[in-house]
């Protein structure tokens, strides 16, 4: 094979590995999202609607309204959520702040995934978990450095407690993670609100059910002047590298890996199947455990509220969805929710266009991530994945018998 025919044949080779691969369909699957959105930004503008009227008699007049409408709103969310002349980078800042407890909580549904459970439990076992964390750090009273190790401590053992219990009732009794994990959210959510209400945890002189502010011992450390961005971002990037060598680089991670692969074979391996369903549950309560300390230990509200966890154990099912329950995917998937976050107030003051639409990207993500043939189809990344058939081989020519030798 000439030189020329080995570099065609690593082109190919490279495309179809491009085509093929997973990644390629979670951008697109971005892509399309932000398209769609664009198309619903534009028509909930009043001039593209009205262009609409004589559409067909100018339709350059609709065209342009509805670009400049999807333009001028992902420029505002893209100012809100990265930079702006004024504020420089201090959007990213904010960006960088909504991610923290995402890409933690995220990280404990991705585990719980690779070790095939399926984890909605984020929500409940991060409520447990910041009601422990924000307890030890308004009731009691502790040096620098150790009052913020032991809310972290706690906050994390609270969200393990609360995941190694549907894990423990997963291995003893057979019931399904999904049913167990949902109705904890609901009774750790109850609980909260009850616990809000008490002497224990209501704030003195307050008519709303928020707990005293933390002490600044307790709070993490702000990462830089004149934002709300803390440490907690560091502790984050931190679990997706210890996550990662957990599932890549660890005996437990292999053990957590082949049992979510294939239970039986595992079993059949040695493997303890119950034993690994227990670890993989407690382990990722743990990480939305994380995610607590983040709400009532870093950002702008140091203190514990009905509203502690928002939407955060939800979001962080799309996110590990989005990152391919992957360490870095999980990552990269909480900044872009992140900056979706942070960019929406921004895209609603300056273009009026509804903080809803946001909700709307958000979930298109998760139908287009959740249905690869249809973006592959929409794509032809098929097509593009299997290559071009090679040309069959030319016949050799046909040797004729000859008897005897030439005279």
């Amino acid at each position: 094979m000439s030189a020329q025919d080995q570099t065609v044949t690593r082109e190919v080779s490279l495309t179809q590995k491009i085509a093929g691969s997973g990644w390629l369909v979670s951008v697109l699957a971005i892509l399309v999202s932000l398209v769609v959105g664009g198309l619903l930004i534009a028509f909930t503008n009043a001039d593209f609607r009205g262009a609409l009227g004589y559409f067909f008699a100018r339709p350059g007049d609709a065209l342009s309204a509805g670009w400049h409408a999807a333009a001028d709103a992902y420029g505002a969310l893209f100012k809100g959520a990265i930079f702006t002349s004024a504020d420089g980078f201090k959007p990213f800042a904010q960006t960088l702040t909504n991610a923290t407890p995402l890409i933690m909580a995220g990280l404990g549904v991705a585990l719980a995934f690779r070790a095939g459970l399926f984890n909605i439990g984020a929500q409940g076992q991060l409520i447990i978990g910041a009601l422990l964390g924000s307890y030890a750090g308004f009731a009691w009273h502790l040096p620098v450095v150790l009052h913020l190790v032991v809310v972290v401590v706690l906050a994390v053992l609270g969200g393990a407690i609360w995941g190694g219990l549907v894990g423990w009732l997963k291995a003893a009794t057979g019931a399904h993670e999904v049913i167990l994990t949902i109705m904890l959210n609901y009774v750790a959510l109850k609980l909260l609100e009850w616990m809000l209400n008490t002497q224990a945890f209501l704030r003195p002189g307050s008519t709303s059910p928020q707990s005293p502010v933390i002490d600044k011992n307790a709070q993490y450390p702000t990462l830089i002047p004149g934002t709300y961005l803390h440490w907690g971002f560091v502790v984050a990037i931190v679990l997706v590298v210890g996550v990662w060598w957990l599932l890549s680089r660890s005996t437990l991670g292999f053990e957590l890996r082949a049992v979510g692969e294939n239970p039986q074979a595992a079993r059949a391996a040695g493997m303890s199947v119950k034993r690994a369903t227990f670890l993989a549950m407690a382990l990722a309560g743990a990480l939305s455990g994380f995610a607590a300390s983040a709400q009532v230990a870093g950002g702008a509200e140091h203190y514990l509220s009905n509203g502690v966890a928002g939407s955060v154990g939800f979001d962080a099912v799309t996110v590990a969805l989005l990152g391919r329950s992957t360490p870095w995917g999980t990552f990269f998937a909480g900044l872009l929710f992140g900056a979706l976050r942070a960019g929406t107030t921004r895209m609603q003051v300056d273009t009026g266009t509804p903080i809803d639409i946001v909700l709307v990207v958000q979930s298109l993500i998760v139908l287009f991530i959740a249905a690869p043939p249809l973006v592959r189809s929409i794509f032809g990344l098929n097509k593009l994945a299997k290559g071009k058939r090679p040309a069959p081989a030319p016949a050799a020519p046909a040797q004729t018998a000859t008897e005897g030798g030439a005279k």
